[in-house]
């Protein structure tokens, strides 16, 4: 009997540590999917939400932010999230300016679609900024080209190397807040794929997941291709940060955060409307 035909679909996510991490045993061919067969497309966060606008990706990470706007296509895997738990995107600058300034100061932004720029705006009100690819807005702080930078993905841990100093951790901030931790990203798929099919995908990212998990030394031998100015232990720790229990399922606090970050964001005008979170099964 021959094979089936496998059904191929398209899965997005960013070039770094965590998502390498999350995706190893998919890419390597480390767990069984049958006959469907997933197409890597990586990219960086913000293209990644303007596609799922456009709903080109049948699975893709975006921004939790982002995901206000693509509710008439995608529902929210209940794997695969990024969250922070009091640390998270920050706000960076070459010397001496306080938190009370930010709202007077240009501040370099890695997108308008990302969930940092959403939890700055909230903490801080609106201010002025100029859109940056994330792995330039440390050269455009330095250059002067801004006054400051919003920092997400491994410039948390690398700053410091590159002499600048923080200003705010939004992390921390939210948690202040709330007590909950900052909901960054995660995994959506396209609603028109069916229940059935987008279960069994929610059950192989899982998969995936627990996985790297389990052989966490190989996993991050493999994000190590993605590790930008990092040595083993640094993208190990990293990893750590963003791929965890609330990474294999949200659990009732992580719902809880993303349902209060979005609901935030709607009362404070910068979202178009109340966004009902629709989650697989």
């Amino acid at each position: 009997m021959s094979n089936p035909t496998p059904r191929i679909l398209t899965l997005g996510h960013s070039p770094d540590p965590d998502d390498a991490f999350m995706f190893y045993a998919l890419v390597k061919g480390k767990i069984g999917t049958g006959a469907l067969e997933f197409r890597h497309q990586l990219e960086d966060i913000e293209t990644l939400n303007q596609r799922a606008v456009r709903g080109e990706l049948d699975i893709t990470a975006i921004s939790v932010h982002a995901y206000a706007y693509v509710l008439d296509k995608y529902a929210m895997l209940p794997c695969g999230a990024s969250m922070g738990e009091r640390y998270g995107p920050m706000v960076v600058a070459r010397a001496g300016i306080d938190r009370k300034e930010l709202p007077r100061k240009t501040i370099a932004i890695p997108g308008t679609m990302t969930s940092a720029f959403l939890a700055l705006r909230l903490a801080i009100g609106e201010f002025a900024h100029t859109v940056v690819p994330f792995d330039r807005i440390f050269d455009a702080v330095e250059s002067g080209q801004a006054d400051a930078g919003l920092i997400i993905h491994e410039g948390q841990l690398t700053y410091a190397a590159r002499g600048l100093k923080k200003v705010l951790d939004l992390g921390e901030w939210w948690d202040d807040e709330t007590g909950l931790p900052l909901p960054l990203g995660c995994n959506v798929i396209r609603k028109d794929l069916g229940p059935a099919l987008m279960s069994r995908v929610n059950r192989l990212l899982q998969q995936s997941i627990r996985y790297a998990l389990d052989h966490r030394a190989d996993a991050v031998e493999h994000s190590l291709q993605w590790a930008r100015d990092m040595g083993r232990d640094l993208a190990g720790r990293f990893v750590g940060m963003y791929v965890n229990d609330l990474t294999v399922d949200y659990g009732e606090r992580g719902r809880r955060a993303v349902e209060l970050f979005l609901r935030r964001g709607y009362e404070a005008g910068l979202l178009p409307k109340p966004v009902e979170l629709e989650f697989v099964s």
